[in-house]
């Protein structure tokens, strides 16, 4: 019996399925500086629960977008990176993360009055700087 495909009303409600929500595009713009363990992406993310982010990085690697990669040793470690597939949202990731500072600079006349985990060192890989 053959799987039924699930139909959409756009590109933008596939993409949303895949990494929308309050939490992904934040897991991924934490996995795309580089591989990252559970614990360093708790600590990154602080509001997010132990049992909610199990979830979404479970979410995101069956999607393909991210990678689970275990190492065999006591205790064991598993860590997560992005996926090849995964690294096509960067740009994108980029682009919202700009647009959110430059809303916040808007809003508050100065993002780094309201931003707790600023990256100063944040480059957009987009040739447009919004």
């Amino acid at each position: 019996m053959e799987a039924e495909i699930k139909k959409h009303e756009s590109g933008v409600q596939a993409m949303l399925e895949l990494v929308g929500g309050k939490w992904r595009i934040l897991i991924l713009h934490q996995l795309i500086s580089g591989r990252k363990r559970t614990s360093e992406l708790r600590r990154a993310i602080p509001a997010i629960t132990q049992k909610v982010l199990t979830q979404q990085l479970r979410e995101l690697e069956r999607n393909g977008i991210i990678h689970r990669i275990i190492h065999h040793q006591i205790p064991p470690n598993v860590e997560y990176e992005i996926s090849e597939y995964g690294l096509t949202l960067q740009e994108i990731i980029d682009r919202i993360c700009l647009w959110g500072e430059n809303h916040l600079d808007r809003v508050y006349g100065d993002k780094n009055k309201v931003l707790e985990n600023h990256f100063s060192d944040y480059v957009p890989t987009s040739p447009l700087n919004g």
